[in-house]
């Protein structure tokens, strides 16, 4: 027997070199609890000398969360953040009154074959916390909680479970 009780088929973007697939919002729901946005990011393999160039872009009232399964990642923030993210590490960027930031290859990646697998899910802020001063943080992979069970490995990337 089977808990999937619906199969959603996402909306499929090309993002110059690699695919997001967006699941969320979808026809039939404009979100799940507080995501409004679930996006799946490649797999993708890009040659010797590209990579992603996300370039500088706004957001406000939302933070979003992003988390790598291969490659790496480098984010830029209008606060002065640079950090590098790479396999099992999360990036929280909170965007409340407004932030700008770009996503892109780091450049040391560039010299070789990279890869890019992710999910960035973007969540609705609280009302009353809409217009909070925007923030960044980086969790490493020893932040994060891992564990097995029944032969599935899952990292807790954000909130709680069990």
């Amino acid at each position: 027997m089977s808990n999937i009780t619906k199969l959603l088929t996402p909306h499929i973007q090309d993002l110059g070199g690699f695919n997001a697939r967006r699941i969320l919002p979808h026809d039939e729901y404009s979100m799940v609890g507080s995501f409004i946005f679930f996006d799946h990011l490649g797999p993708a393999t890009f040659p010797p000398g590209t990579g992603v160039d996300v370039r500088p872009h706004p957001h406000i009232n939302l933070a979003t969360v992003t988390y790598l399964f291969e490659g790496a990642l480098l984010h830029r923030d209008s606060l002065g953040s640079v950090r590098e993210i790479r396999p099992g590490a999360v990036n929280w960027m909170t965007a409340g009154k407004g932030i700008v930031h770009s996503e892109r290859t780091p450049e040391s990646d560039r010299d070789v074959e990279s890869t890019l697998h992710a999910i960035q899910v973007w969540v609705a802020l609280p009302e009353e916390a809409e217009e909070i001063e925007p923030s960044f943080a980086h969790y490493s992979c020893d932040d994060i909680p891992n564990w097995t069970a029944n032969g599935v490995k899952i990292a807790l990337i954000c909130r709680q479970a069990l």
